[in-house]
């Protein structure tokens, strides 16, 4: 299966999962608001999510696949399905009493991470309550990640891809039925969370069994494997260790200042998540099994070729993104969440943290794909020496960018530690693939131009259109997203940055 393919496969599935998750947010838009509980519960969602990166697909995914693929592709698919369990195995022995004790410690762990709440009944309570409800899905999804990892290794992109759709319809079923159920909307939310745990196993587990890969039930021991994947997760954790206090940074920054911050910090993230996650995660899904491979093989030449296109796959779609994001900004935010609690200076206050988060997309994605390089080569330090810079240059920023810029700063601090990161891993790359960019460096230079080409479209008719009532805002935003993309095709075609006999190779290409 060509990189183009399964990425494509990933990726179509990603986006239905964040439309899902945009539905979800327009809806918790019109009901939370961007007050207190809101706050609250947002805190209480991400908690579980940072600690899931970390064991989930952060790094156990990223040291355990291409092992697996080395296992499979060297020693046959009994031996890493062996590997698999034992996995397992030592996975729920450490999980288990972890997740107990995390619970169990929430009220220390919102006053930590959150010291902005303590002066506020509303927002501590509701916290630690709410991420009492929602901290066991962590545990439901480290299982999924790992029988995604299994499954991915197989090619079979589709199941994994699809569980994160369960989680935003759970939510929605949850808004719409059960908030009368609780003592506010948010602890429906917040249950509902661990209940699209359940249900994300459960999928996997059935495709699991539909494709005989399903994973025996084994005591924890601490085999020579597990031993050296431990290894290579001792550097991944303390990567997505730092990926995930920058995550905390912010919300312990904005803690401190109006009601609301973190909300509006929260839905310019969701926005500038649909192309990071549709693209980077795609990519690096989709190509860390194939470029564990090549690499175990020895085929230096398919490994090469495999990164030219990743890279030209994600700038050419990164790129015009961003660009988009900042020049619509405002009008994305008020025609998908100005209703109901979700008022105008909410809109135009989440809209200029997300102009902030957009400039950063493209080096996010350059972060994932040549991150990716050195996981397929079990190298986990690389990246993760270049995380902890990242880290500090964010921590550092954010705080001072937040006295003159608010929770704006917060959100450039991350766009400026994004880009240093991304630049620090391709000069690491070089030295690997010396000669990695190649052609690109031209092709990037034309991309550049289409995006160009793609704005001053979108500033030329949006004079001319009309954002008063939803319906018109609807349809207007419709027109300059089509517009725009139009002219930014366009613009790839005339300076011949790709072509359709290009297109239609990925798509008939068997292998990279």
């Amino acid at each position: 299966m060509a990189l183009f393919r399964a990425a494509a496969t990933v990726g179509s599935l990603t986006f239905l999962s964040r439309i899902a998750g945009f539905v979800r947010d327009i809806l918790m838009a019109a009901i939370l608001g961007a007050g207190p509980i809101a706050d609250a519960f947002f805190v209480a969602l991400k908690l579980p999510n940072i600690f899931r990166r970390i064991t989930a697909e952060g790094a156990f995914s990223i040291s355990f696949v291409p092992m697996f693929s080395g296992f499979e592709e060297t020693k046959g698919r009994k031996d890493a399905m062996s590997f698999a369990a034992e996995a397992q195995a030592v996975m729920l022995a450490i999980l288990l009493p972890f997740t107990v004790l995390m619970i169990l410690a929430m009220p220390w762990i919102i006053n930590v991470i959150t010291p902005g709440f303590s002066d506020d009944p509303v927002r501590y309570d509701l916290g630690v309550e709410l991420g009492r409800y929602t901290f066991p899905y962590i545990l439901l999804m480290s299982l999924v990640a790992l029988y995604g990892g299994v499954l991915n290794s197989f090619n079979r992109f589709a199941a994994f891809a699809v569980a994160p759709i369960f989680f935003n319809l759970t939510l929605i079923a949850a808004l719409l039925w059960f908030t009368e159920v609780g003592e506010t909307p948010a602890h429906a939310l917040a249950v509902a969370v661990t209940i699209s745990g359940v249900i994300q196993l459960l999928w996997m587990l059935g495709n699991a069994m539909r494709f005989k890969l399903l994973i025996r039930i084994d005591w924890p021991r601490f085999t020579a494997r597990i031993k050296k994947l431990f290894r290579l997760m001792g550097p991944a954790v303390l990567g997505a260790g730092v990926v995930q206090i920058n995550l905390m940074i912010d919300m312990f920054l904005a803690s401190f200042l109006e009601k609301g911050a973190i909300s509006y910090l929260y839905y310019a993230d969701r926005l500038y998540q649909l192309p990071l996650s549709v693209v980077g995660i795609a990519i690096g899904t989709a190509m860390l099994p194939m470029l564990s491979r090549k690499i175990k093989a020895k085929d230096d030449k398919g490994a090469m070729t495999l990164m030219r296109q990743a890279i030209l796959f994600g700038l050419i779609l990164a790129v015009p993104a961003a660009a988009a994001l900042m020049v619509l900004s405002s009008e994305i935010m008020i025609t998908l969440f100005e209703r109901g609690a979700f008022d105008r200076d909410a809109s135009l206050a989440s809209a200029s943290v997300l102009n902030a988060y957009a400039f950063s997309l493209p080096a996010f994605i350059l972060v994932k794909v040549f991150s990716t390089m050195f996981f397929a080569r079990e190298d986990t330090k690389t990246p993760v020496k270049l995380a902890i810079i990242g880290t500090v240059v964010n921590t550092a920023f954010g705080i001072i960018l937040i006295f003159p810029f608010e929770y704006v700063g917060i959100a450039m601090a991350t766009a400026i530690a994004a880009w240093l990161q991304a630049i620090l891993l391709m000069i690491a790359a070089r030295k690997i693939m010396p000669d990695i960019w190649g052609t690109l460096k031209k092709k990037t230079l034309k991309t550049i131009v289409a995006t160009a080409l793609m704005m001053i479209a979108l500033f030329a008719i949006e004079p001319f259109l009309f954002f008063e009532t939803t319906i018109q805002r609807i349809v207007s935003l419709s027109v300059m997203v089509i517009a725009g993309g139009s002219v930014y095709f366009t613009g790839l075609m005339l300076t011949k940055t790709i072509q359709l006999h290009e297109l239609k190779g990925f798509l008939k290409r068997k292998s990279v």
